[in-house]
């Protein structure tokens, strides 16, 4: 496990963390990328890539329990953001999947459905129509979501998304940016209490 606490100086720099807002299409889609209350005291942006399995364990593995200890209970929100690895063929197509989906309010769907199935997809030379099963399985709009994905009309949010990660200090995934600082890998649920009980009773003035 590695806690990385950025400089003062980064910190400040990073201070809006590795999203960016801006219009109110990119707000809108933050939103509906986010676990927990807006005014939870502790932001963590989950910076992951779909194809990564150790972002799959996480998600499927350690996120249940994070939700009902710290997101459910108003401690603590995620925002997940995209860092699609050059070396995962169709990360990048599902992230775009994910992001249109999200259009839809079905990111959280197909984040699930994607990480649950990704040995099915990871290998696949043209992903598409096993996506959209997926997206049927989550009920979205087809048609839209063939649309989004033909005009490639989030394909620039997925690659700010990446940005941003690189620019927080991100190598690899997952990684999670909190509060100017970086826990790196797929690490066991103690940990995180660890650095989250740390953070909250710091923001609440406790010792």
């Amino acid at each position: 496990m590695r806690l990385i606490a950025t400089s003062a100086l980064a910190a400040l720099a990073l201070a809006t963390g590795p999203v960016v807002s801006g219009s109110a299409q990119q707000d809108n889609l933050i939103a509906a990328r986010t676990r927990g209350s807006p005014t939870a005291p502790v932001t963590v942006y989950e910076i992951s890539d779909f194809q990564c399995p150790f972002c799959a364990e996480f998600a499927l593995e350690t996120m249940p329990t994070l939700e009902r200890e710290y997101v459910s209970t108003g401690k603590v929100k995620f925002i997940f953001v995209n860092f699609p690895l050059p070396m995962h063929r169709n990360a990048v197509p599902a992230a775009e999947l994910a992001m249109c989906a999200a259009r839809q309010g079905k990111f959280w769907q197909l984040h699930d459905l994607l990480f649950r199935n990704q040995e099915h997809w990871e290998g696949l030379a043209e992903p598409g129509s096993y996506f959209l099963g997926l997206a049927d399985s989550a009920r979205a709009d087809r048609d839209a979501l063939t649309t989004c994905l033909r005009e490639g009309s989030v394909r620039a949010l997925v690659r700010a998304d990446a940005e941003g990660a690189v620019r927080s200090g991100a190598h690899s995934t997952p990684t999670f940016y909190i509060e100017g600082g970086l826990v790196v890998g797929a690490q066991p649920v103690e940990t995180f209490r660890t650095v989250l009980d740390s953070i909250v009773r710091a923001k609440r003035g406790e010792h």
